[in-house]
Order: C-alpha cells, then sequence, then structure tokens
C-alpha cells in the first residue's frame, strides 16, 4: 500500500487527510495517509528519512514550501513559476519531482463555479507566495490579463516583473489602481482569517462578475460579504474548493486518476 502525508507546522488542523482519503475510497484506490510535523528547521532531515521509509509522496504546506522547493530534483513548469513547491512525489526511479498545484486547484475551482476564464481581467490582491502560485495557472486558462495589487507597491510590481507575458501581467499599490474595470477579484491574503479586509477601494467590485476568497469558513467571509455589499449582483465563493482542487491534482500525480471533487468539497463543508 502507498503511503502518503502532509507535511506543515502547524498540522493537526489540516484537512488533506480526510481529502485524501475520501479520493480513495471514491477511486477505489489503496493508500495511507497521515500527516507530519518537524520543527520549523528540520524539514530537510524529515523528508530524507520520510522518502528513505518507504514512503510516496508528500503535500507540503506553510512553512515548508520553499524547503520543498529546494529539495526537489526536478520541478514543473508551475513550481518554477511559483518558487514554491506544495506536492512532492518519488518516481519510480528514485528522483522526487516538486510541483505547485495551488494554481491548478483554484483555476478548476473557478472553471467549477462559474466557467471558463478566456479573456478575463483578474486582481489579485496581495503579493505574496499564494498570489505568486496562480498568476501562471489563470494566464495558461487563458485570462486577459493579471493586474497584481498589494499593500507596498513595489512588491506588486515586482512579482509582476518576473512573469515576462508582455502587459498581461501588472502591478501597483492599493492606492494606485489602474483605470479598469475588473471581471474577477481574487483575495489572496488571509485579511478574512480574522474577519478583517484588504484596504482597497471598494469599486473594484463595482462591475466585476465574480469575487472570490482563498480562505474559507463555515458561513461566508468577510471578503465575500463586502463584495456583494458594492454589487448585488455580484457571485462569491470561497477557497474551499480551491483546497480540494489542488489536492486533487496532487492525487492525480500520484495515482493517474482524476477523483471527483464536488462530493468531497460538499463532506468537508458539511464538517465545518
Amino acid at each position: 500500500m502507498d503511503r502518503y502525508a502532509v507535511f506543515g507546522n502547524p498540522i493537526e488542523h489540516s484537512k488533506s487527510p480526510l481529502i485524501h482519503s475520501l479520493f480513495a475510497e471514491q477511486t477505489q484506490q489503496a493508500i495511507e495517509y497521515g500527516r507530519q510535523q518537524p520543527a520549523n528547521d528540520r524539514f530537510n532531515e524529515a523528508i530524507h528519512a520520510f522518502f528513505a521509509e518507504g514512503y510516496t509522496g508528500a503535500n507540503v504546506t506553510s512553512p515548508f514550501k520553499l524547503d520543498a522547493f529546494r529539495f526537489a530534483d526536478e520541478l514543473t513548469p508551475r513550481a518554477k513559476a511559483a518558487e514554491a513547491v506544495n506536492t512532492l512525489y518519488k518516481r519510480p526511479d528514485g528522483t522526487v519531482l516538486g510541483d505547485n498545484t495551488d494554481g491548478e486547484g483554484l483555476v478548476r475551482d473557478l472553471q467549477r463555479l462559474w466557467g471558463g476564464l478566456d479573456g478575463k481581467r483578474i486582481l489579485l490582491i496581495g503579493a505574496g507566495g499564494a498570489t505568486r502560485g496562480v498568476i501562471l495557472p489563470l494566464l495558461t486558462a487563458k485570462a486577459h490579463s493579471v493586474h497584481i495589487a498589494n499593500r507596498t507597491a513595489a512588491k506588486a510590481h515586482a512579482l509582476a516583473d518576473k512573469f515576462d507575458m508582455g502587459n498581461k501581467v501588472t502591478g501597483s499599490g492599493f492606492k494606485d489602481l489602474p483605470a479598469m474595470d475588473f471581471d474577477g477579484v481574487i483575495n489572496c491574503t488571509s485579511s478574512s482569517l480574522n474577519g478583517d479586509l484588504p484596504e482597497i477601494s471598494s469599486d473594484i467590485f463595482a462591475n466585476a462578475v465574480f469575487a472570490y476568497d482563498m480562505t474559507y469558513k463555515a458561513q461566508q467571509t468577510s471578503f465575500m460579504c463586502w463584495a456583494q455589499e458594492h454589487n448585488s449582483a455580484i457571485k462569491v465563493g470561497d477557497g474551499l474548493g480551491m483546497l480540494v482542487g489542488q489536492a486533487a491534482e496532487s492525487f492525480y500525480l500520484w495515482r493517474n486518476v482524476r477523483p471527483k471533487i464536488e462530493p468531497v468539497i460538499q463532506a468537508v463543508r458539511e464538517l465545518l
């Protein structure tokens, strides 16, 4: 039986064991999946021991995504673009592939909720690792453009400059947004975890079709409520589907079987 685990610190809150057990049951795959919580400075030691013990793959969450990026023998293009790894796979030849499935998880959830992204102008709020991981997948899904808005404008500009896509990826501060309508607004910050809001103008929602929060809670997040207060027609969604979607991409990489995410989202939602 192949064995997998999720690495993080803290990790006891992780839904990954539940999600992957539901995937395995759905697809009739025999796997074991657990949790690993090394000390913040002991990831390399822990992951070497993990694969030496015969484990096949790992999911990686905070604060180890950069460690995993450095550990992998080979990186997928989306992991290189994200400069972070959330999925490790020990291949039959013994080498370890590093992937980043976060962006694909987001794109699949957006498509599940609201259809294709072709021609859409997307605003990403925040310029951290969560943002970096989704830019290339959004463009691959044929989004027209991606604008990054961040409290510190220089960080948004620096991140935009990493992507040599002509004018498809741009950046600004919260106070100097370009004069354009956005079709979709995605909150890549963790502000909603504390019920806070990004310090950005509510005008971003004026003509948007959807607003998506990468965080999730049992009820609508503060960001989702804020979007609907300023645009009653806007469609809103939270990051639970992204969480399940990125896990499905990991599962597919490991097992070459693509599980259905809808029933798993529903099962996890009921437990919140």
